[in-house]
């Protein structure tokens, strides 16, 4: 069995049924249940469905051989895992919003509200800002109205929860979109297996692009 790695939720839907346009289908994980590992034995897969901030933690400790997750993942917890493809879909922006009337004063460090540190702090110690990082973990836009930062850095999909907080996104800092990833033992356990996978989703963009 190859243990493929899927987010729960509208983008584990997503990417199931790509899996599923390249002949790697489980008519099982459909039917309404509150199962979270699903079989087709004649394809010789198993599904997992797991939190989306928990597929690269399973793809990295080598419960799944494969999986899907945010760029925004890899690029805060940096797991130890092969990037294969990316899959062209929930794309978003890593951005830093603030107050509308947000005027930045360089005299002092810029407050920052996150849940992505690692992220912010590379991306500040880029351009040599001097910042006060504030990890968060619920919703940050609140953060800047209540004075705790000056500034929050978030993924930004539509901007309307900005748009409501009134909020705006000063600068965008990274894109990003949904990754296939591989356990490392894995990948060269089953290369070809998995390779097969990747070119038949290569295949798939390549037909849906030129459409």
């Amino acid at each position: 069995m190859l243990n493929i790695a899927l987010p729960k939720g509208r983008l584990g839907n997503k990417v199931y049924e790509l899996f599923e346009s390249i002949g790697y289908d489980c008519d099982e994980i459909k039917s309404d249940n509150r199962k979270l590992i699903f079989e087709n034995p004649d394809k010789k897969i198993r599904f997992l469905l797991v939190k989306p901030s928990d597929v690269a933690v399973y793809v990295e400790k080598g419960s799944a051989d494969i999986g899907v997750v945010g760029k925004d993942i890899l690029l805060e917890d940096n797991p130890d895992v092969y990037e294969l493809l990316d899959l062209g879909f929930g794309k978003c922006k890593f951005g830093i919003a603030g107050p509308v009337n947000f005027k930045e004063n360089f005299d002092r460090p810029l407050v920052v509200a996150t849940k992505y540190f690692n992220v912010s702090k590379r991306y500040f110690d880029s351009i040599n800002r001097d910042v006060e990082l504030i990890k968060l973990n619920g919703s940050i836009e609140i953060a800047p109205i209540l004075e705790l930062s000056d500034v929050i850095v978030d993924i930004v999909e539509t901007g309307t929860t900005l748009r409501e907080n009134h909020l705006k996104v000063l600068n965008f800092i990274g894109d990003i979109s949904a990754r296939l990833i591989a356990n490392k033992s894995s990948y060269r356990f089953n290369h070809d297996k998995i390779e097969n996978i990747v070119r038949k989703i290569k295949d798939k963009i390549d037909k849906t692009d030129k459409k």
